[in-house]
């Protein structure tokens, strides 16, 4: 997507200061050279709303809206599954335990794909506890529900003397810190931004600044930025079950040197902003000096969660093979973030996407050598 006007000043006074801006991939369906039949028009209820437009690229209107037109798929709504079920051996999944409308019905299949994301994909395995599986299913390695990760995220809020007009600031990213700099020469991170923040937005948490300063100003002069860094799998940050059943998320945060020194590099930067009308001083306000308001993201935001059924090649360290099939069963896969051995720093959607795509191929050749190999059986017994 284009940058809006007082994004492209940025970006141009970024890369002035030999910095590296680019355009973010985003997930709408714009088309700028034709707008009359663009499905998005740009507006400014994007980050955080539903699309009543259905011009978000995402899991429902790209994915489940177009595969149920197939006589083929059934969507099951108001349904949880409550765990899986597995054969005496333990080594196939045979049934699907969900709690629908009041009652529970049963499903199965040859081949089962989990894919809650990696909070309650972890819990449903907890869940699937059994003689052969008693620490949850498919965790004879005891990695399942821990290393959980979610990354380190702020959300940096510059105030300028010119107005912020734009409708849709998503647009613009800097990784030049992402694998270090000179003076610090270990990963940092991502800057990007968050949607247009308003005074309604503003409001639930509103910072201590000069009571002149309103939040409605504040919202039409600020700049939202959102930065990213990386954490590290912890063992002890994990996902359990407590004694009724009920999800439990244990979180220490770590690596945060690395996110302390990618805000302190935003601010340099923003201290060397360039604006046409004010020059250098339009970050001072009404203030006497640059005013950044950061805040973290609480654990309650877990949009960027992954780790907990990490893969590898080693039964003994992870859970899932690298086709993402769980290392003790014969039937089952993980795929979503759960699979992730480590976060990165930016976020995981589009390696969730790539990977599904990639396992989605695998299981296709399995089935087409499952339906080869029962044509020749039932050539046989003829």
């Amino acid at each position: 997507m284009s940058h809006e006007s007082r994004i492209q000043e940025l970006s141009d006074s970024f890369a002035a200061q030999g910095l590296k801006p680019f355009h973010v991939p985003v997930g709408v369906m714009l088309d700028e050279n034709n707008p009359q039949k663009s499905r998005c028009i740009r507006c400014n209820t994007c980050d955080g709303f539903p699309c009543l437009m259905y011009a978000k690229s995402d899991a429902q209107v790209l994915c489940v809206d177009e595969a149920v037109k197939y006589p083929n798929v059934t969507l099951l709504t108001n349904s949880l599954v409550k765990r899986l079920k597995t054969r005496a051996s333990g080594r196939e999944v045979t049934g699907v335990v969900v709690e629908r409308n009041g009652g529970e019905e049963h499903v199965s299949a040859d081949i089962v794909v989990v894919s809650c994301g990696a909070i309650n994909s972890a819990a449903l395995l907890l869940r699937s506890a059994s003689d052969k599986h008693p620490k949850g299913l498919a965790n004879s390695s005891d990695v399942v529900g821990r290393h959980y990760m979610g990354h380190t995220n702020s959300v940096l809020m510059a105030i300028s003397k010119c107005p912020n007009p734009t409708v849709f600031q998503k647009t613009m990213g800097v990784n030049d810190f992402y694998f270090g700099s000179d003076d610090f020469p270990y990963p940092m991170g991502h800057i990007s931004f968050v949607g247009k923040l308003d005074a309604i937005t503003l409001r639930a948490g509103a910072p201590a600044i000069a009571p002149n300063f309103t939040l409605e100003m504040m919202a039409k002069h600020s700049l939202d930025f959102w930065l990213t860094s990386e954490d590290l799998p912890d063992p002890n940050n994990r996902v359990t079950l407590d004694r009724t059943g009920k999800i439990v998320l244990s979180y220490t945060p770590n690596n945060l040197e690395p996110h302390a020194r990618l805000q302190a590099k935003l601010k340099e930067a923003m201290k060397h902003h360039t604006c046409p009308t004010h020059g250098r001083n339009c970050h001072e306000g009404l203030f006497r000096r640059n005013l950044y308001v950061g805040q973290r993201i609480p654990l309650a935001g877990v949009a960027h969660q992954n780790g907990t059924i990490r893969f590898g090649h080693d039964p003994k360290t992870s859970a899932l093979d690298v086709n993402c099939k769980a290392h003790d069963l014969d039937n089952l896969y993980v795929v979503d973030g759960s699979f992730f051995p480590s976060s990165a720093a930016v976020n995981p959607a589009l390696t969730i996407m790539a990977n599904a795509l990639r396992v989605g191929d695998h299981i296709l050749e399995r089935m087409g050598a499952m339906v080869v190999r029962e044509a020749a059986e039932v050539s046989r017994a003829l």
